[in-house]
């Protein structure tokens, strides 16, 4: 194992900068700029307090707008509750242990449905409940079938959705009539595909819907016509992302999302009966085609620039952009239909590092934005958390990357300070400068994190996030040690006293650092993280057996991939005290996974310690565990990387 390491810093040194990945121009950071500010009233925030705060999942409109329904966990589980637009105290609708989210009204304003699994299973049903309270009834009950991400139709009553099968890796469209009955629109064939509704045209008689690829690096947009389920294809290109958003009521004009010519995901308009396309501006960030205001005059753009999101309102005639002017951050669309039914009012998110996720209602005419949700508990104001910033650094062979960096107040630049390194997940992801309760409660008790977007990452094109294409572990751990040098170089940082954390891909790339690079990180908790890539193979759901193939291939035609790519390989190496947390019905990685890295550690005598909770599954949803797990990984950090734990 002490082979491994060495070549792979060898590689790490001899790899020639002409082989770096092409992203979007940018300015490289200087370590030494990093600076603590200074702030007599910074404490802790307790860790209570971070894993107390609110979520905010899905939100509705009622048919009259003067309603907004929301999916949050304000009593420890996500269930749905209703509120008045004007603003009043949140009423519960629905009780349950476990999730629900994914919810849309229905059209004459009787009922919220919404999608229910069990035990974080992800195979999800679809319920139903009165707007004004009563029984919830499952509409549709299927153990072995998925349902979801529902469209409710203009008129009529019928809701488009999506469907999947646990037998099989690809989804398909279907429509469901109000008493849960369900008629199939699509035969889908191929496991790597799936397909989403989009937008009702043509009076309910039609929908624009998307095929895409699960890696989302293929993408199509078709036509399917609800009486005989014709399906037409629109746009599509081979090993290129097109992608619908929205259409006017007539079918005629297409809100779209595509790389096509440029690598990048750019924005614009596609006209049916011309198969004319009209593109905003050139933008090396990625940037995707939302929803048409009620009028059809204008289109909500979303751009991501680096590590922040910012909307803006586009012309249709004359592709004219106008920032909606929300503060610097992560700024999002919220529902499958964030306009109300008027049209004057739209339901946004914002968060920053210093400002947990809320919703908010942006009035289009007047361009004023309020508050609509206030989730987060008092401790975690503004005021007292820790400020984020942007960072680019160049890894092994040139290549830029990008990070967000949480910095501590009242530190000293003498070198004795801890460090977290915060791999994020996917791969087919990004670290974006919004709320992170990690790095909320590690900045708040001193340790400097940073969450760096390593190749194979979204958000910089078409060639950097198919950098890591059969070497999974490979140049990516090389991005992720390079941010732990930056932090080193910035000379506030203890080389000795860096650990590393992340959940799924990020638990793998937690793995793979201390098996592969042993000396490099001195504590390490993974999260639901994947060890061996042939186990995987074999146990987990289809659909993410199907994604895996996008990355690896299989584990019979790529054997040496397989070898390369697991942390199985080199975990024997690893010297770091490892915690491992996992949910017992994950069906993305499987409890398997990490049963495999405790029995490995712990047979070779390493410092460890598994965690298990029932009836949580990719992800922890209910909030005694979200705290407890969130409590014990501050706890390892604190006992293995300071030398006297903060309270």
């Amino acid at each position: 194992m002490r082979i491994a390491t060495a070549l792979l810093l060898a590689a790490t040194a001899a790899t020639p900068l002409a082989a770096q990945v092409k992203t979007p121009d940018r300015p490289v950071s200087d370590p030494k700029a990093l600076s603590s500010g200074e702030n007599p009233s910074a404490a802790s925030v307790p860790v209570e307090d971070i894993g107390t705060t609110r979520s905010l999942g899905g939100a509705a409109w009622s048919a009259d707008g003067n309603t907004i329904f929301i999916a949050t966990n304000l009593t420890g589980r996500s269930n749905i509750w209703r509120t008045d637009t004007a603003g009043s105290w949140p009423i519960q609708l629905t009780q349950s242990e476990d999730s629900q989210d994914g919810l849309v009204t229905s059209r004459d304003g009787k009922w919220v449905y919404f999608e229910q699994d069990k035990g974080g299973n992800e195979y999800t049903d679809i319920f139903r409940v009165p707007t004004s309270g009563g029984t919830v009834v499952n509409l549709t009950n299927t153990p072995d079938r998925r349902e979801g991400t529902m469209l409710v139709a203009p008129s009529g009553g019928t809701i488009a959705l999506v469907t999947k099968l646990k037998s099989e890796g690809q989804s398909n469209l279907a429509v469901m009539d109000s008493d849960g009955n369900i008629r199939a629109l699509t035969a889908e064939k191929d496991p790597q595909f799936g397909w989403s509704p989009v937008a009702w045209i043509d009076g309910s008689r039609a929908l624009i819907a998307n095929r895409d690829r699960v890696d989302g690096v293929v993408g199509e947009v078709w036509r399917i016509d609800l009486a005989d389920g014709k399906a037409t294809r629109l746009l599509g290109k081979p090993d290129t992302v097109f992608s619908a958003s929205d259409a006017t009521a007539d079918g005629a004009t297409i809100a779209v999302t595509s790389n096509d010519t440029t690598g990048q995901l750019h924005a614009g308009l596609y006209t049916v009966a011309t198969k004319g396309r009209r593109w905003l501006k050139p933008t090396p960030w990625e940037q995707t085609s939302g929803i048409f205001t009620r009028d059809g005059k204008a289109m909500i753009v979303r751009t991501a620039a680096d590590t922040r999101t910012s909307l803006s309102k586009v012309d249709v005639t004359t592709m004219a952009e106008a920032p909606l002017g929300l503060p610097p951050g992560v700024n999002g669309l919220v529902g499958g239909e964030p306009l109300a039914p008027n049209g004057q009012l739209m339901m946004v998110s914002h968060s920053g590092a210093d400002s947990p996720n809320d919703l908010h209602l942006y009035d289009m005419a007047s361009a004023q934005v309020r508050p609509a949700t206030q989730l987060a508990m008092a401790s975690l104001s503004p005021s007292s958390l820790p400020r984020s910033t942007e960072v680019v650094y160049k890894s092994f062979d040139g290549t830029l990357i990008s990070a967000v960096v949480t910095m501590p107040y009242n530190l000293k630049r003498d070198g004795t300070n801890p460090a977290i390194v915060l791999p994020h997940g996917g791969p087919t992801s990004q670290a974006i400068d919004g709320f992170s309760r990690y790095a909320a409660a590690f900045a708040s008790r001193g340790y400097i994190t940073i969450q760096p977007n390593f190749r194979g990452s979204t958000g910089y094109g078409k060639a950097f996030q198919a950098a890591n294409f059969k070497d999974l572990g490979g140049g990516d751990l090389k991005d992720t040690i390079a941010a732990k040098q930056f932090l080193v170089a910035s000379g506030y940082v203890d080389a000795k006293r860096v650990g590393i954390f992340g959940g799924s891909y990020g638990g793998f790339m937690t793995l793979m650092a201390i098996g592969r690079a042993p000396d490099e990180f001195a504590a390490a908790v993974q999260w639901f993280g994947i060890i061996n890539w042939r186990t995987m193979y074999r146990d987990q759901d289809e659909v993410l057996k199907a994604y895996q193939r996008t990355l690896i291939g299989t584990p019979d035609a790529d054997p040496k991939v397989y070898d390369a790519a697991s942390p199985l390989t080199y975990i024997r190496a690893t010297k770091a005290p490892l915690l491992t947390i996992q949910g017992e019905n994950d069906i993305r990685v499987p409890r398997g996974q990490a049963q495999e890295v405790n029995d490995i550690l712990k047979a070779k005598g390493n410092v460890v310690e598994t965690i298990f909770y029932p009836a949580e599954g990719h992800g922890f949803r209910k909030r005694e565990n979200q705290l407890d797990s969130l409590q014990r990984t501050v706890a390892w950090f604190d006992t293995y990387l300071k030398a006297t734990p903060a309270k």
